[in-house]
């Protein structure tokens, strides 16, 4: 079955301008023109990957990333016209796994679906047997099942804060610089600014530690990067 992407913009000809190209890469697609439309056609459809648009009438880019984040595990592109890094970063920590911005080309929004699609299914390296849940503290983590708990409770995560959680709980007391977690865990065919590595790590601390500010399991490592606990 092919994957179903959602297409969100409201402009016809940004629409009419991804959807031919990616129906040849092998997508099914479904578009909406405003934000409420979109959270309709998500509902529907349960799409792999949400391709969003930041400017949207009725509810903004922003807001239907938000509510999106509250029951659907679909990767979401953010893409838009503004190019400030306080808006990426505004992007990544509401929940959004990328962040393009216009004018770009269909390959490299092509490429970047695909990642995040990957990290969605974790099937660049799936191994023969079923791989072991990560126990740490009180932070379960199953690779095979792509879900995390926390105290017993399901914890939510968009595919990249998984991947990343994975990547540094697999390893305790190792330290990754965050090029090296854009490389391993991320394994993005375009490397994007490595600071967008701290707005995913904000957000994956406010859902799994007791005090953010004050992390147990995922440490900074001032001037180097990030590791995870090793005295949990």
């Amino acid at each position: 079955m092919p994957h179903t992407l959602l297409l969100v913009d409201d402009e016809v000809k940004v629409l009419e301008f991804m959807e031919p190209f990616l129906r040849q890469e092998g997508y099914h697609i479904v578009t909406a023109l405003t934000g409420k439309e979109a959270l309709n056609k998500a509902k529907e459809h349960q799409p792999a990957v949400v391709v969003l648009d930041w400017m949207l009438p009725e509810m903004n880019g922003i807001d239907v990333c938000k509510e999106l984040r509250k029951w659907s595990r679909a990767g979401v592109i953010m893409v838009t016209a503004r190019a400030e890094e306080a808006d990426k970063v505004i992007g990544l920590e509401i929940g959004a796994d990328d962040y393009m911005t216009k004018p770009f080309s269909l390959r490299e929004l092509s490429a970047r679906i695909r990642s995040v699609i990957r990290r969605l299914e974790g099937r660049d390296n799936v191994p023969s047997a079923e791989p072991p849940s990560i126990q740490r503290g009180e932070l379960s983590i199953s690779e095979a099942h792509c879900r995390v708990s926390y105290k017993g409770k399901e914890v939510q995560l968009t595919p990249t804060e998984f991947k990343l959680l994975l990547t540094l709980a697999a390893k305790p007391g190792i330290v990754y610089s965050r090029l090296q977690l854009l490389q391993s865990a991320l394994e993005d065919d375009f490397l994007n600014d490595e600071r967008t590595v701290d707005a995913h790590i904000s957000r994956i601390r406010r859902k799994i530690e007791d005090d953010p500010a004050n992390p147990t399991y995922i440490q900074t490592v001032y001037g180097f990067g990030y590791r995870f606990g090793d005295r949990l």
